[in-house]
């Protein structure tokens, strides 16, 4: 457990690692592996246990299918998203800084030449 709900982690495979996000869908993970990576991180992957089912109302109703979700992580336990994100510390693979937009896969491009509190 961590300092706070920013700085948190845990052991997953074995492996003492900061958790980067949980309940990551397999798009999300794969993006965050390639960005990670390419940054020198160790990552590591593993599958996130199912939320705790609802009963349903009807017996005979099937049981809701639960999306596959992962919980990723890395091995250096001082990473910590917000502080690489705001710190600037994190680049892409076309060289450019990694802003919040593109971390969180809103925006396809870095744009790292225009302040965060001038986006519209």
């Amino acid at each position: 457990m961590g300092i706070n709900k920013n700085h948190e982690f845990e052991d997953l495979d074995g492996v003492k690692c900061a958790i980067v996000e949980k309940n990551a869908k397999p798009a999300r993970v794969e993006f965050l592996k390639k960005l990670l990576e390419l940054n020198n991180y160790t990552v590591v992957i593993v599958k996130s246990p199912p939320p705790k089912a609802t009963v349903p109302v009807d017996p005979n109703a099937p049981p809701p299918v639960l999306p596959e979700t992962y919980t990723v992580g890395v091995t250096d336990v001082t990473f910590n998203m917000i502080n690489a994100v705001f710190g600037r510390l994190l680049r892409a693979a076309d060289g450019h800084i990694v802003t919040l937009d593109y971390w969180q896969q809103k925006d396809t491009v870095t744009r790292d030449d225009v302040p965060y509190y001038e986006h519209k």
